[in-house]
């Protein structure tokens, strides 16, 4: 697709190279920007020295609620809610500050990522097309994801009641080192 400005075109694949560096699928690049996706292939494979990564994206809302993901889901989707109320951001600029501020918190808590820029991406569209939805934890009151649909009347998040495996494998990889 042709832009109207350079001014445009600059800032579609400044917008693009950071989605790029931080590992956005070609999906996701096609879905946020307006470049064509043989300028997208070039400038992945500029940026990154090798062809973009092939397959289908992960799409099912399933992920998202076991214990873990959901810890992180929840946190990117109220750092994504924030920033929506406190900014005036179009959606992939707030996707790319929502991502780094995720992944800034988990390097200061010593934290893995438990997700991705393309699945962070595939959550805000759930969230958006209302698949998931915030809920309130009756004891802790932080808000966390849930399935449209689910019960939620008394619902106790994963922190305030973490699941009886919950951690076990991380404890054993410690132990083992």
């Amino acid at each position: 697709m042709r832009l109207a400005s350079v001014v445009d075109d600059a800032n579609e694949v400044s917008r693009a190279s950071a989605l790029i560096a931080l590992g956005a699928r070609l999906q996701v690049l096609e879905a946020e920007t307006r470049l064509s996706r043989e300028r997208l292939l070039k400038l992945y494979k500029e940026l990154k020295g090798c062809s973009p990564p092939k397959g289908m994206l992960p799409f099912s809302t399933d992920w998202f609620v076991t214990w873990m993901p959901n810890i992180h889901a929840s946190l990117l989707v109220n750092i994504h809610r924030r920033l929506a109320a406190c900014t005036k951001l179009d959606r992939a600029d707030a996707l790319v500050r929502t991502y780094r501020l995720y992944l800034e918190h988990c390097a200061a808590q010593e934290l893995d990522p438990a997700l991705s820029i393309t699945r962070a991406w595939r959550l805000l569209k759930f969230v958006e097309a209302g698949m998931l939805k915030l809920t309130p934890c009756t004891r802790c009151a932080g808000h966390y994801i849930v399935r449209e649909g689910d019960l939620t009347r008394h619902y106790v998040c994963g922190l305030c009641d973490v699941p009886a495996r919950a951690g076990k494998t991380r404890a054993a990889a410690l132990a083992a080192a």
